[in-house]
């Protein structure tokens, strides 16, 4: 990321409970300038429902995570409010929307937003040596209740395998 240019990224709150759930929140202010999360999406984090390690870490937030509402929300029906607000909050402030669910990812891309997964997130920290290894990640991730095909697990190791082998 070279230059002046900031990289910022709003996340909804799946990814980013399953990036705290199998213990690497801590790479995305390693990858991003800034990350943002809409107060819906803190709200949701927050929920007594939510994993007691989400809620541990909404209850002390680490000093890269800023909280902030989108001063326009986007009327967006078929979402649930957190992904309706965490993609306004992208649009505002044009930038990369962390979202994993599909019809979420759908409408953001309507809106011209960039989009990354929380498996996509882990593939580039893996690629820039943020995490040794991706495959032990991903087998901690088929152990949580979190809706990712094996497919998708795959085809993210196959890459970052590729790009290991291809790098110089």
């Amino acid at each position: 990321m070279g230059g002046p240019q900031v990289s910022l990224i709003v996340s909804d709150n799946s990814p980013l409970n399953l990036l705290i759930r199998v213990g690497l929140a801590h790479v995305l202010p390693k990858l991003f300038d800034q990350v943002l999360i809409p107060c819906e999406v803190a709200n949701e984090m927050r929920h007594p429902k939510a994993p007691q390690a989400v809620r541990d870490f909404l209850a002390a937030p680490p000093a890269w995570l800023h909280i902030r509402s989108p001063q326009t929300m986007l009327t967006l029906p078929q979402l649930d409010a957190g992904e309706a607000a965490a993609i306004s909050l992208a649009v505002e402030t044009s930038s990369i929307l962390l979202i994993d669910e599909q019809d979420g990812r759908a409408a953001a891309l309507e809106h011209g937003l960039q989009i990354v997964g929380a498996i996509g997130v882990l593939e580039r920290a893996a690629n820039e040596g943020l995490i040794t290894d991706l495959q032990q990640v991903h087998q901690k991730i088929r152990t949580l209740r979190f809706h990712v095909s094996d497919a998708i697990l795959d085809r993210s190791l196959t890459r970052h395998l590729a790009f290991l082998h291809h790098r110089p």
